[in-house]
């Protein structure tokens, strides 16, 4: 399959970048997965960021609630001025 992705793409003057490319396995169990491409193994990698989430290669989502709650933290404690400036402590 990536053969023919890679075939198909040198007919349009296109090339796949093995560098920067990277795959991974998302499974209960994972493990390395074998994929060349001219003679070049792409990296596994056990987690990556997709469009604002992080998917890791167990398919669980703790580390993006992790994440999430410390981005929420963050932005709250910026604004915490403006939260307590409305109470009086008297």
């Amino acid at each position: 399959m990536i053969d023919k992705l890679i075939e198909i793409g040198r007919c349009y003057g296109m090339e796949m970048n093995v560098k920067k490319t990277k795959v991974m396995r998302i499974s209960r169990q994972p493990f390395p997965v074998k994929i060349m491409i001219d003679q070049k193994q792409l990296e596994n990698v056990e987690y990556f960021k997709y469009l604002g989430s992080i998917l890791t290669n167990d398919g669980r989502c703790t580390c993006e609630i992790k994440c999430r709650i410390a981005m929420a933290k963050a932005a709250f404690n910026k604004k915490r001025t403006l939260f307590l400036a409305h109470w009086t402590w008297n």
